[in-house]
């Protein structure tokens, strides 16, 4: 007996509900199966940022930390902090913990600060090509996302990026030493996004679209590769600089070092031991 036109779309319905399912599940079975390490810059005694700074770095990373946790774990990701509290961790620690996840992604959150108040706006770093894809996407959706201006992605060999074996990114999620970013990140509405940013970036990674693409608008399905600085180099300037200084007077020289070591990074926070190493 042919079947009714009914039992074909009840079928038909069947199948497509069957597939969304199936989908489904295995969506969620790939996240559940990626570990993001989490790394909250600073901690303890150290509180980020540059010397007189009246709002603690350290405090307004584990709280966008924390809150990009819960993000995460209710979308079914493996989580790990290397810091949960506010305690100082190494960072050969920090690398360690997230070198010993396979298959794995490792997103450092700090907050920026300059002696010029004025310096203001969002910037991402990576160092490992593979990374690329990750920082794009993460840089994409924070920065789409911040009332404050776009500093681009950075190519920079920071000692957590440098020495992770996984897909590492560095995003600084403004600065602190600027009125109105400063502002911003004491409300807890605020650092709420960044985390929700943040993680839209995470499970966007694997959209990013292709370079070799003629377009640069993101799609549903894409987001596009964003365009890079490479800082990789900037430090062997700075040295490069000295060398040539010391040529001169000593006068000279340690006046030329001095406006030298101004002149690298000089809106990026004074904390390079926690980036560099």
């Amino acid at each position: 007996m042919p079947r009714s036109s009914s039992g074909f779309i009840l079928a038909g319905l069947s199948i497509v509900s069957l597939a969304c399912s199936t989908s489904t599940a295995a969506e969620t079975s790939r996240e559940a199966s990626t570990t993001v390490v989490i790394d909250a810059g600073h901690g303890g005694y150290d509180r980020g940022g540059i010397p007189g700074q009246r709002i603690a770095e350290k405090t307004m990373t584990l709280d966008v930390a924390q809150r990009l946790k819960g993000l995460l774990s209710a979308k079914g990701y493996r989580v790990v902090m290397t810091r949960d509290s506010d305690v100082f961790v190494p960072l050969p620690t920090r690398v360690a913990i997230a070198n010993s996840y396979r298959d794995a992604i490792f997103v450092c959150i700090h907050f920026n600060s300059a002696k010029r108040v004025g310096a203001d706006g969002i910037e991402t770093y990576f160092y490992s090509r593979d990374s690329l894809p990750l920082a794009s996407a993460v840089h994409y959706f924070v920065a789409g996302g911040a009332p404050t201006p776009n500093r681009g992605v950075r190519r920079r060999g920071f000692y957590v990026l440098r020495k992770t074996k996984i897909p590492a990114v560095l995003v600084e999620c403004g600065f602190l030493t600027n009125p109105g970013e400063g502002e911003y990140a004491q409300t807890a509405s605020y650092r709420q996004k960044l985390a929700e940013e943040i993680a839209a970036g995470i499970r966007g990674r694997s959209s990013v679209a292709s370079r070799l693409t003629s377009t640069r608008v993101a799609t549903a399905e894409t987001i596009p590769y964003q365009p890079y600085i490479d800082q990789t180099k900037a430090r062997d300037s700075a040295r490069s600089h000295s060398k040539r200084s010391s040529k001169r007077s000593s006068k000279s020289k340690s006046s030329k070092k001095k406006k030298s070591s101004k002149s690298i990074d000089s809106e990026a926070s004074a904390t390079q031991k926690e980036r560099e190493g």
